[in-house]
């Protein structure tokens, strides 16, 4: 009989969380990094991971800092209050966030079988829709997304560039709008599938944004679940008046 008071089954399905942390932002402008902009006083990297640590499946957050900035990360964290039940690590990330999850991987233990990836600029998302996609890839599935319908008719164009930048684009094709969804964070994975997903795409220039879709090009079944309105990825400056506003009325109504 093992000396460990967990069984193997119980030791695979152990759950982490990475939140690859390492890009500048650019779309809210110059200056901080976008992860360490403050939402309500408190870094928007602080929110996220305050946000996988309530989920009771999750017992590890990795996040991936700038590759020069860990310890000024690690500072950042230490200095704001975070669940006492969820270690946190921090490690330095690369130059691309694929390389910065492939990262945040190599660094989780042994005994962690499922992996949430989460955007850090995705601060509010609520509990109940990281314990939807831990759930779901411990009841099975290889990889799961939580997404939402979309409100808007969506085109296909064909894009202008180069001189052309600006001119009218000639719209191609209208998708169903009814078979397509908009996707969000964390996305959910059993560890091994996400592993050989980075070991075996390679792909140029930023890399891969979407680890779901990694794992889509090995041929490997991805599922949806549910999303939140409140899981949106804060980009421009009108997101955070957004998020300003969500944080004011979860204070007024909860406490939060």
């Amino acid at each position: 009989m093992s000396d460990s008071p967990h069984s193997d089954s119980e030791r695979s399905t152990r759950t982490a969380a990475v939140i690859p942390a390492a890009g500048r932002g650019v779309r809210l402008g110059p200056g901080t990094p976008k992860a360490l902009r403050a939402l309500s006083g408190t870094p928007m990297l602080v929110h996220a991971v305050r946000a996988m640590a309530r989920s009771r499946a999750v017992s590890l957050v990795v996040v991936v800092a700038p590759p020069d900035g860990a310890a000024e990360v690690r500072t950042l964290l230490d200095d704001h209050a975070l669940p006492e039940t969820t270690e946190v690590r921090v490690v330095p990330g690369g130059e691309t966030r694929q390389e910065s999850v492939r990262l945040g991987l190599a660094a989780l233990p042994d005994d962690v079988g499922v992996v949430l990836v989460h955007d850090a600029a995705r601060p509010l998302v609520p509990v109940d829709t990281v314990d939807a996609v831990a759930a779901a890839v411990r009841n099975g599935a290889a990889a799961v997304v939580p997404a939402l319908p979309l409100a808007d008719t969506v085109k296909e164009v064909e894009p202008r560039t180069g001189a052309e930048a600006g001119e009218p684009e000639p719209v191609v094709a209208t998708p169903e709008r009814s078979r397509l969804r908009a996707v969000q964070t964390p996305q959910g994975f059993d560890r091994a599938t996400l592993v050989k997903a980075h070991e075996s795409v390679a792909l140029e220039g930023e890399g891969a944004t979407d680890d779901a879709g990694m794992v889509e090009r090995l041929g490997v079944p991805v599922v949806v679940v549910p999303g939140h309105e409140e899981a949106f990825k804060v980009t421009r400056p009108l997101d955070l008046v957004l998020a300003e506003a969500v944080l004011a009325r979860r204070r007024a109504t909860d406490g939060f």
